[in-house]
């Protein structure tokens, strides 16, 4: 099969409008969450979240911004900087070898709640609704600017889409499919209706009086995780293709595992053991020994559960070596954006030798026992890094991202 290797990378977040500026908060430590200033926010449980660093609206004419919803937008604005890091400007990709494959967790949904209050307000809705709700929202828009003709595929599951798209991109060159594939995830839906549902899950945090501590991953006081917007994308490229155009590249992607764990809607399988199969596909796939993974991005969302079955899973098919790190402890849950906007911090741990580090881990939980980077980044030779991305309906993915 075709290797594939990275060459351009994205970003919209909490933490800065550009991957650039995304990375080097990550490595400043920098926390995105911060207390909601809107008025519906006042009567809910969880007033704290992490909205986006800069208004996309900026990247679009008013006529624009009126087509797009805040996700599609965001998946937009991302790929542009990913396609332009990739230096694709001025070497663009033949049309029918040129595939997109980005995926959205919850889809439009700022625009269904603003289009009802305008039906029932003035009984008529914008010509744009259903294009800005469609959960395919996102890939299209990013197909169609690109002009992308081998495929534009999005992936929608929950919070490991972000990391399934990027699986399911590096397929369609492995097999020949296509020779550059713009891959990634976006959400946006940090809304009064969000907030009061994942709320009623009991799935976020209420340290509403410190926002900046909230989001704990591995801590034992970690009360859920904290609801955050933005978007990720990653150009994925046949290595040959890259190699004749003479391309930068970031890192390999050797491998990736996708299970699932049949299971709950909600809860992941207490064993882990959908969680330990990616892993343990992902290692098969590019051909990697558990010695090998120097590193783990992980998902770790700071909900009471679901981190310290990552934790035992990780411990059981790769081991105590790797060194760990949280990046939703500083910007948030990201939902469908989660896995690609990590996948970025990922790529960078492998090229430039550094890892970020975790916030608000002040009182490990008991059995974490792993190396987790805490206070400063730490610089590492990063040869292998296994980043994990697991979602509600027990969608698992991992990736394996190596130095090229």
């Amino acid at each position: 099969m075709k290797e594939v290797v990275v060459t351009g990378i994205g970003a919209a977040t909490p933490l800065a409008g550009d991957a650039p500026g995304h990375w080097q908060a990550l490595l400043d430590g920098r926390s995105a969450v911060d207390t909601l200033p809107y008025e519906w926010a006042q009567s809910l449980r969880t007033r704290i979240a992490a909205e986006l660093a800069a208004d996309p609206d900026a990247h679009f004419d008013r006529k624009e911004a009126r087509r797009f919803d805040r996700v599609e937008k965001a998946a937009l604005v991302a790929t542009r900087e990913a396609w332009a890091d990739a230096g694709l400007d001025d070497d663009p990709v033949r049309p029918e070898r040129l595939a997109v494959c980005v995926g959205t967790g919850m889809g439009g949904l700022t625009t269904v709640l603003g289009q009802e209050r305008l039906l029932e307000s003035r009984h008529r809705v914008s010509a744009f609704t259903v294009t800005r709700t469609m959960s395919s929202g996102p890939a299209a828009c990013v197909g169609v600017e690109l002009g992308a003709r081998a495929g534009i595929h999005s992936v929608a599951s929950a919070c490991a889409t972000g990391s399934e798209a990027i699986a399911m991109g590096a397929d369609l060159i492995r097999y020949g499919r296509a020779d550059v594939v713009v891959a990634g995830g976006a959400d946006a839906v940090i809304s009064r209706l969000a907030l009061a549902g994942f709320g009623a899950l009991r799935a976020l945090s209420t340290r509403n009086d410190a926002p900046r501590a909230a989001s704990r991953p591995w801590d034992k006081d970690r009360d859920g995780f904290v609801l955050g917007e933005g978007a990720g994308v990653l150009v994925l490229e046949q290595s040959d293709h890259a190699a004749a155009r003479g391309a930068r590249v970031y890192a390999r992607l050797a491998g990736a595992g996708v299970s699932s764990d049949g299971y709950d809607l909600v809860r992941p399988r207490p064993d882990g053991a959908g969680i330990a199969d990616a892993m343990t596909k992902a290692l098969k796939d590019g051909g990697i020994v558990p010695a090998e993974v120097a590193h783990v991005n992980a998902h770790a969302t700071g909900t009471p559960v679901g981190d310290m079955i990552e934790v035992a899973a990780v411990r059981r098919v790769i081991g105590d070596h790797p060194v760990l790190t949280a990046n939703k402890s500083l910007h948030g849950h990201l939902l469908g954006a989660a896995g690609a906007v990590e996948s970025i911090a990922a790529v960078r741990s492998v090229h430039d030798g550094v890892i970020p580090p975790t916030l608000n881990l002040d009182n490990p939980e008991s059995g974490l026992e792993l190396d987790v980077v805490t206070g400063k980044p730490r610089r590492m030779e990063v040869p292998v890094v296994l980043k994990t991305s697991y979602g509600f309906g027990g969608q698992n993915v991992a990736l394996l991202f190596t130095r090229a």
